[in-house]
């Protein structure tokens, strides 16, 4: 299986999140990860970071940022140019899936957590 080094945007160190679930999934399948989000902290070994550095070497963006709370992030997102965006439940954005496509990036409404245990990843 390839690495598929992912950004997890929404990381947290609450182990009772799906973020935290999905950063520590993502490691023991064999991925690289880079953990984006507001809180302090580590997940899987990997220290969260704020949404200021600019990745160029990611291949997926999985988010874990409601809604509501994607727009001030659109930039980074798009700047950061993955080759796919997972938007998990509740993760839905039709402004940036349109946004992203055009940039030729691919966007999926779809779970990471179910796409790592079904080998879709």
């Amino acid at each position: 299986m390839a690495n598929k080094k992912t950004l997890i945007l929404g990381a947290t160190p609450d182990p009772g999140r799906y973020a935290y679930l999905a950063a520590n999934r993502l490691v023991s399948h064999g991925h690289s990860i880079v953990n984006v989000g507001s809180k302090r902290g580590e997940v899987a070994g990997v220290a969260i970071e704020k949404p200021e550095q600019i990745h160029h070497d990611i291949d997926t963006i999985t988010l874990y940022v409601g809604t509501n709370n994607l727009p001030p992030l659109y930039d980074y997102i798009l700047e950061t140019h993955p080759q796919r965006i997972i938007f998990n439940p509740g993760t839905e954005n039709g402004e940036l899936r349109r946004k992203a496509e055009a940039q030729g990036i691919e966007t999926i409404y779809a779970c990471t957590l179910v796409m790592l245990s079904t080998g879709q990843y």
